[in-house]
């Protein structure tokens, strides 16, 4: 009965899985807007802290930082349906867009949704405006903002990129002289049965999986499926941007490769054009990117039935977020007691600056991204999309209108454009 009183978090949740187009910067962005001016669930240097202790983790970043809100609300428990009430609809609605790409031969009309592309980054901007007031408050800070906006632009594809600024910007501000607050909140105590079973799942994942493809077992690639997603959410660093080139290594080029050829292993595998659909398709659903395992989980069994492909699909997306779970529950309370000391502590006003300034950087390579791709594009489609741009930044920032409406309205103005209508 004591979990009643947070199903209003989890109905927000909710809402912010079905709002979140765009990826982690914009998932941070409206967190900022949800968890933070809104519902108060934490602060705002809480939030920040948050999204740069995950960005620092292997796994999917936005689902450990919704992850660790509702740890700091209701613990282990909590923490566990926060993270299904996030991941839920976007696996769902992969999921059904693979099948329906099986089936149907349907490669999706995604261009009607295309002006969630300008909306989204106008989200990230309004929530690093709000942040710029409150983490860039001095010299040292605002030389940090800059220089990150500058590395974070430049070298947005490499996945160190982002933690490395983040060491180095808290190494920088650790020289300071900044006193450690004695009113702050207690750590939580250390999840070692977190670590325990991380471990025991990574050890019989790479068992289970080779044992079935040398035994020939009929659920084979099933337990192929666990083994390669359980892998990625332990050991990509740099979110969805390094996971789905990952992901094309290991479902499309190394199936094709002499020497699995050779072997006639029958390995999983994904056509190459049903893959970039896939690829396509999760930047226009909204929820972590880390989904798109659910999508490659249902096609890698595509001659399959269509039960054996939902198996697929579920046991691909439990592979590929039980590390993010699991390793941010050990690691978070590590990280408060670490922060007892200076050496840590000075070390945050230099990370919350480094934040703002990846926010701003991955801004402004997203623009560069959506420019290349409107060169020939009408000059009505370009006017259009910098109206949103703009519109999504205002209503947001100083409207506070709620995102899941800015977003509607961008899905109806889309389709009227492509003549759905």
């Amino acid at each position: 009965m004591k979990y009643l009183r947070h199903i209003s978090f989890l109905k927000a949740v909710l809402q912010h899985s079905l709002t979140a187009f765009g990826g982690p910067q914009v998932a941070m962005a409206l967190m900022q807007y949800r968890f933070v001016e809104k519902r108060r669930d934490l602060t705002a240097q809480e939030l920040v802290e948050y999204s740069a202790f995950c960005q620092l983790l292997p796994g999917a970043s936005s689902t450990q930082t919704i992850v660790l809100v509702g740890f700091k609300r209701g613990g282990v428990v909590l923490a566990l349906l926060t993270l299904l009430v996030w991941m839920l609809p976007a696996v769902c609605i992969m999921t059904c867009l693979a099948l329906l790409v099986s089936y149907f031969s349907w490669s999706g009309e995604i261009k009607a949704l295309s002006l969630l592309q300008p909306m989204s980054i106008g989200f990230i901007i309004s929530a690093a405006l709000l942040l710029f007031q409150k983490s860039v408050n001095s010299i040292i800070t605002r030389w940090i903002f800059v220089i990150t906006a500058i590395i974070t632009f430049i070298g947005f594809n490499t996945p160190w990129t982002i933690p490395t600024i983040i060491i180095l910007a808290g190494v920088v501000t650790n020289f300071s002289d900044k006193r450690i607050p004695t009113d702050g909140t207690a750590p939580k105590s250390i999840q070692w049965r977190a670590l325990v079973l991380f471990v025991l799942l990574f050890i019989a994942a790479g068992f289970l999986s080779e044992r079935a493809t040398k035994q020939n077992w009929e659920s084979r690639k099933l337990f192929n499926l666990f083994e390669n997603n359980y892998r990625f959410g332990s050991m990509v660093f740099g979110g969805g941007d390094v996971l789905i080139p990952i992901m094309y290594e290991q479902f499309v080029t190394r199936p094709a490769s002499k020497r699995i050829q050779e072997n006639k292993r029958d390995v999983v595998k994904i056509d190459r054009a049903n893959f970039l659909t896939g690829t396509g398709l999760v930047r226009a659903v909204p929820g972590p990117i880390f989904s798109i395992s659910s999508y490659m989980g249902a096609m890698a069994l595509k001659d399959k039935s269509m039960s054996t492909q939902l198996y697929g699909a579920l046991v691909a997306s439990l592979g590929i977020f039980l590390p993010s779970f699991l390793i941010v529950l050990f690691f978070f309370p590590i990280w408060q007691y670490l922060k007892k000391y200076a050496i840590f502590y000075r070390s945050l006003e230099g990370v919350y600056a480094a934040i703002v300034g990846i926010m701003i950087g991955a801004s402004l390579y997203l623009i560069k991204d959506i420019a290349v791709d409107l060169k020939s594009a009408t000059a009505v489609s370009v006017s259009m999309y910098v109206v949103i741009f703009f519109l999504s930044t205002y209503l947001l920032y100083k409207q506070k209108l709620a995102p899941q409406w800015i977003a509607f309205s961008c899905i109806v103005i889309g389709l009227l454009m492509s003549g759905w209508f």
